[in-house]
């Protein structure tokens, strides 16, 4: 029996001198794992739905992200995203470089 993978996949699309971009895709269940962001980043949504977002002090909200709705985050941020939806869940990530 194959066991499924807990881990999003991510898939670097550009890495140059100003920025990398990056689509995650989540099945159901699927998680970031805990991260920190050490670059200011945009997350453009492919899928609509929430995402479970566990900061880095454990507190757990959810996040209602739409189709083509990007938004900002600067550095530092920590968290694990997680797909707790049933569907397969998709976005694309631009960290900006300095």
């Amino acid at each position: 029996m194959t066991q499924k993978s807990t881990t999003a996949r991510s898939t670097v699309q550009i890495d140059n001198d100003r920025v990398r971009v990056t689509e995650w895709s989540f099945a159901a269940g699927q998680e970031t794992g805990h991260h920190r962001h050490e670059m200011d980043y945009l997350v453009v949504p492919m899928t609509s739905g929430p995402l479970t977002i566990i900061d880095a002090d454990g507190g757990r909200s959810v996040a209602q992200l739409t189709v083509g709705e990007p938004y900002f985050r600067p550095a530092g941020v920590e968290h694990n995203v997680i797909n707790a939806w049933t569907d397969r869940f998709r976005f694309i990530e631009v960290e900006l470089k300095p």
